[in-house]
């Protein structure tokens, strides 16, 4: 299988489970759901590990026991931790407020600089995924670009992203740009950019290319928690891409480990998804 390198974060998440909708104003009940092992780092590498590939993470944690919690819980499940970083200090909680209807509101703290150090060998990798602000993601992609895959998460804001897939939520497009959603992407990706994926929940994805716009439909579930269902996505689609298949059909399988995901009481990948992964393989043997 192949070698992906993730550049993304890892975080403990609160969940605070809330007794109705968020509305402004309002006053809520909570119930206090416990610490668990989140961020785009974790949710998005362990089903890539799942999937028989060798995946490495380049985040940034505190010398802390959180910190130190949080590299034994995903080193247990078999990310490779080597190339993580430490900073002097306290590794804070995210909080993810939680509605009945499976919704989430995100409010996390301000993050410390994070700052990449020299760029590996991308001959050795056949993917690079980036989906955080560290200092030096750029160099580290465009280094990449021809060397590897390169799949990048749209920023908050409009930052560089240097990459052959660009992804991005329906939401995180709203009111970003006049411009066409393929125009938009290349002020992003740059020339390198083949394709511009943009999820919206159940209503599917569309993938945005030079020449054409298409597509394709999302995946029956049963809604329990929105948590992750994103990372899911992209490391869905990543697995797609590095086994050869052709964008739509990454998207389409990418759409399945997003329908796992939202089916799963947590922001990590569930057993469900581990299941079918698990039963892909036997099938092939």
């Amino acid at each position: 299988m192949a070698n992906i390198l993730l550049v993304a974060n890892l975080n403990c998440d609160r969940i605070l489970k809330l007794n109705k909708p968020l509305k402004m104003g309002g006053r809520f009940h909570y119930q206090d759901g416990g610490e668990r092992l989140g961020g785009g780092g974790a949710n998005t590498g362990i089903g890539l590990v799942w999937a028989g590939h060798n995946v490495a993470l380049v985040s940034q944690v505190g010398r802390d026991k959180v910190g130190d919690w949080l590299l034994a819980q995903v080193s247990t499940l078999g990310i490779d931790c080597r190339l993580m970083q430490r900073h002097d200090g306290n590794t804070p909680e995210m909080l993810l407020v939680m509605t009945p209807d499976g919704e989430r509101t995100i409010i996390r703290p301000q993050r410390p600089l994070f700052e990449l150090a020299a760029p590996p060998k991308w001959s050795n990798w056949d993917a690079l995924y980036i989906n955080s602000s560290a200092e030096g993601a750029v160099s580290w992609a465009k280094t990449a670009l021809n060397h590897c895959w390169v799949i990048a998460q749209l920023a908050k804001d409009n930052r560089p992203r240097p990459c052959h897939v660009l992804i991005a939520s329906k939401a995180d497009m709203q009111g970003r740009s006049a411009l066409s959603p393929w125009q938009y992407g290349l002020t992003i990706a740059g020339a390198s950019l083949q394709a511009f994926v943009v999820t919206d929940g159940e209503s599917g994805a569309m993938v945005y290319q030079a020449d054409s716009e298409q597509q394709v439909a999302a995946q029956p579930a049963e809604v329990v928690d929105t948590t992750g269902a994103g990372d899911a996505y992209a490391a869905g689609l990543i697995h797609g891409l590095v086994l050869g298949y052709p964008v739509l059909v990454a998207m389409e399988e990418a759409a399945r480990w997003a329908a796992f995901a939202v089916s799963t009481h947590s922001s990590i990948p569930g057993p469900q998804l581990q299941q079918y992964l698990e039963a892909s393989v036997g099938d092939k043997l």
